[in-house]
């Protein structure tokens, strides 16, 4: 008899750690990865390719990981989810036409090795998108500290203006490479560029290990893992905790000297950079310049992914970037065959769900919004 209250005590502390557990990693993410693992199980049972299957989300994670790290510099300025990183995503695509441009009129002929041209052609759209973004994300900044409070509503429509102030732009471009130019009008720009030619696969090739079916595109990994390092080594930084604290308590930090608009627009800008940055990353992994209105969609993409990774309209860390673009790929990667498998009669389930899962995540983040709250 005199071992029923260790058991009891046993007990309640099993509780606590669990409970513990369940507050700290968070019960939104205990589902989602719980909905991955079963996924994964319910692929094998219907006998897919598991090690394909893997290999894909793992290139997926890093081919889309930088967009979803543009979130974590917004968030942490003050001016939450940055549903407007298509104004660096077309900053970053003009990088890419004119290095694709550059190429096509001989600039990089010293260059003999094809691995290396690709990496350099890759680089250049990089600093040329990222010189582009950092004007427009300057722009942006300042206009969003003209309308604090409803920073995400107005974020959406900049982001949607600058697709279609561009669209213009692609329409009309003068460029001489003919793997770029509309053939039916001789002039403006295709909707997607092969880039076969030019810098695709310029990062998944690099230290590619081929086990089987499974396939790791370890270039591709390595160049997102060091992004998130470098912003993860920025919000440590002097000036990344300034920028911080004034997303976190304006008046705080206004009290303690620290200009908070300033910070706001470090924020926006960089975000806005690494949207460039992210979406050549993504196109030479994809194989194609997606032009046009086909990037107009993907602000919102990004915010979901870093919402599932356990971010928050007000907070958002590294470790939120790596987790969320993972569970968020993995189970669009999976979910959308098998959903073909399972229902195969019912055409377009996969985009169904794939928009039921982005919007579904971004409704659930925005209920936990406090009133008042931005």
């Amino acid at each position: 008899m005199s071992s029923l209250p260790n058991d009891s005590n046993e007990q309640s502390a099993v509780k606590a750690a669990a409970k513990k557990i369940i507050e700290d990693f968070g019960l939104p993410r205990i589902i989602i990865l719980s909905t991955f693992i079963l996924l994964f199980i319910l692929a094998g049972v219907y006998g897919m390719n598991l090690p394909a299957f893997f290999g894909n989300v793992l290139r997926r994670w890093g081919m889309f990981g930088i967009l979803v790290l543009a979130m974590v510099p917004s968030i942490q300025s003050g001016i939450g989810p940055n549903f407007g990183v298509t104004v660096g995503i077309v900053g970053g695509l003009l990088g890419a036409v004119l290095s694709i441009e550059m190429n096509h009129l001989g600039f990089f002929d010293f260059i003999t090795n094809p691995a290396l041209l690709r990496v350099v052609q890759a680089l250049t759209a990089i600093v040329i998108g990222g010189s582009v973004a950092t004007g427009m994300g300057v722009l942006y900044g300042m206009l969003l500290n003209r309308v604090k409070g409803s920073e995400m509503a107005v974020s959406v429509y900049v982001g949607f203006s600058a697709i279609a102030i561009f669209n213009i732009l692609w329409a009309r471009i003068p460029v001489t490479s003919g793997i770029m130019i509309l053939p039916a009008t001789g002039q403006g720009l295709r909707q997607m560029i092969n880039l076969q030619d030019d810098f695709g696969g310029a990062f998944d090739n690099l230290f590619l290990v081929q086990i089987g079916s499974f396939t790791m595109h370890t270039g591709l990994l390595l160049v997102f893992f060091l992004f998130c390092f470098f912003v993860w080594l920025f919000t440590r930084s002097r000036l990344g905790m300034m920028m911080s604290a004034a997303g976190a308590n304006p008046s705080y930090a206004t009290a303690a000297g620290i200009n908070v608009e300033k910070m706001r627009i470090l924020g926006t800008t960089i975000s806005t950079v690494l949207g460039a940055i992210g979406i050549i990353v993504y196109a030479q992994s994809f194989g194609f310049l997606q032009m046009y209105n086909a990037p107009l969609m993907m602000g919102f993409t990004s915010v979901a992914a870093v919402l599932i990774g356990g971010a928050t309209v007000k907070r958002a860390r590294v470790f939120d970037v790596l987790l969320g673009a993972f569970l968020f790929n993995g189970i669009l990667t999976i979910a959308l065959p098998l959903a073909n498998e399972i229902i195969p009669d019912i055409p377009g389930v996969p985009e169904m769900l794939r928009l039921i899962i982005t919007n579904g995540i971004i409704l659930y983040a925005l209920t936990k919004v406090k009133v008042g709250g931005r």
